[in-house]
């Protein structure tokens, strides 16, 4: 496919380590000869280019120009964010529990998957990842920056984190005087700007997913089956998994109810003639399948009849051995979830279900190997558009790792720890709950009320002592698969 050479792993370990060493000399010779100043650069952590530039400032000030619209737009968001950091607090509560109590049996991932930089690690592609890195970066930042012009805070400059020409995140400086001395509602405003506005645009490219899935049509009309049961009736027979099974005994296969249509009329025991055509080859072939008997298979994996009567498996039910039976459009279905043209539910249920798919999007990469649809399920796709099933394919993938980063940018930046924007956020609505509770305290006259500045130490070290134990949890829930 057209999109093929965005998914390559450009990078091994060797290359990784000779890189940074190169890039960290490279630093040292631009700051010696003063190439830094003249760029208005600097360096994080001594290996971290910070490039600022003034460029964007006056597209950033002729799109903040509705400052009361704004201004909503960052309540909005501010809700938002309050929202969505529960929900992280309680993904982090739940992680941590989970390692700790339940820790995994299996092999903990290698160490380059923990790290969200393209190329270095394996499920994030260099090509995908860094484009969609840069977008998703500049669009937190114009949030942050356009909340900050619509409360009148003036920008520095904004700016961008680079490891060699690896995007590592970015930055709107804001003048420091000017967002101290901000209400604590227009600073809340404009931390949470920059996470919400992730969420929003990854929520956008999820109905302009959705919109690019209805293009999509089967290219081999035919059911086929991800895994298969080992010494079952398809294993034995021959069937591979992505093979297309085009029709059981002259039966059409084309669609899920079709085929089990046709499967509930057979028996175990039952021989029957499959017309398939090969995943890897295009070939069509007929195979001769011995079914077996579905009722006793899952007496014999451990199910109990009361199971069996609550999944509607008579006794007596044919059994081909197939494994997430699929049409041949799952692979886009997947990615479009309440969005896909073949959703069931209504306008509601998209609605309630569009959060939690955004969230198993995250999980994608992992299962695929880097990739947004598997290879084999791609090569079942076809467009009836004008723009041709390779520039489809290019443009779902690039919608699919923009929401993918977005969503990973927004929630991650939720975690209630400094230098997050969450870790802001959660310092000033401390800050604003000890207000009140001082107000009223002093107007029940329970205490002659707290020193503004005892409020502003006492903010500082929750959110201080929140970050430290919040960093605790994330590492020894990453840490326990490597020490057990």
């Amino acid at each position: 496919m057209a999109s093929e050479w965005m998914n390559v792993d450009w990078f091994n370990g060797r290359s990784i380590i000779l890189g940074i060493i190169v890039w960290i000399i490279i630093l040292r010779i631009w700051e010696r000869n003063g190439t830094l100043d003249k760029w208005d650069a600097g360096k994080a952590l001594g290996f971290i280019l910070m490039l600022r530039t003034q460029r964007g400032k006056g597209v950033l000030e002729r799109i903040s120009k509705p400052r009361a619209a704004w201004r909503a737009y960052g309540e909005l968001s501010l809700w938002v964010c309050r929202v969505a950091m529960l929900l992280v607090i309680g993904l982090v509560l739940l992680s941590f529990a989970i390692a700790l109590f339940f820790p995994p049996q299996r092999d903990p991932p290698p160490a380059s998957e923990l790290v969200a930089i393209p190329g270095l690690n394996p499920v994030i592609p260099l090509g995908w990842g860094a484009l969609a890195f840069i977008v998703s970066l500049v669009i937190h930042e114009f949030g942050h920056g356009i909340q900050a012009r619509a409360h009148g805070m003036r920008i520095r400059s904004f700016g961008i984190l680079l490891l060699g020409p690896l995007p590592l995140g970015a930055f709107a400086e804001p003048q420091t005087e000017e967002l101290m001395k901000a209400p604590s509602r227009e600073r809340q405003r404009l931390f949470a700007a920059g996470p919400a506005t992730n969420i929003f645009a990854a929520l956008i490219c999820l109905l302009i997913l959705g919109l690019s899935a209805t293009s999509f049509v089967a290219a081999v009309p035919g059911v086929h089956a991800q895994s298969l049961v080992v010494d079952a009736g398809a294993d034995e027979a021959g069937l591979q998994p992505y093979d297309s099974i085009l029709m059981i005994n002259g039966t059409s296969t084309a669609i899920l109810s079709q085929f089990s249509d046709a499967m509930s009329e057979l028996e175990p025991g039952q021989v029957v003639l499959m017309k398939v055509k090969r995943a890897d080859s295009g070939d069509e072939e007929t195979i001769s399948v011995t079914l077996g008997d579905k009722y006793q298979h899952h007496l014999d994996e451990g199910w109990t009849e009361e199971q069996l009567e609550a999944a509607g498996i008579d006794n007596g039910s044919a059994f081909l051995g197939v494994v997430s039976l699929s049409e041949p459009t799952i692979g886009i279905d997947r990615l479009a979830g309440p969005f896909s043209p073949d959703w069931n539910g209504g306008t509601t249920s998209r609605i309630i279900y569009s959060p939690f798919h955004m969230l198993t999007v995250l999980i994608t990469p992992f299962d695929l190997g880097g990739v947004a649809i598997h290879p084999m399920e791609e090569a079942k796709l076809t467009t009836d558009g004008i723009m041709g099933v390779s520039a489809m394919l290019f443009i779902v993938n690039l919608l699919f790792w923009l929401i993918w980063v977005n969503i990973l940018l927004g929630f991650t930046n939720l975690i209630p720890m400094l230098p997050f924007d969450g870790g802001h956020l959660f310092r000033d609505m401390i800050h604003d709950m000890l207000t009140k509770i001082d107000r009223i305290t002093k107007k029940m006259k329970l205490s002659k009320g707290w020193h503004p500045m005892r409020i502003e130490h006492v903010a500082s070290k929750a959110v201080s002592f929140t970050s430290l134990f919040v960093l605790m949890m994330l590492l020894v829930t990453l840490a326990i698969p490597y020490l057990l």
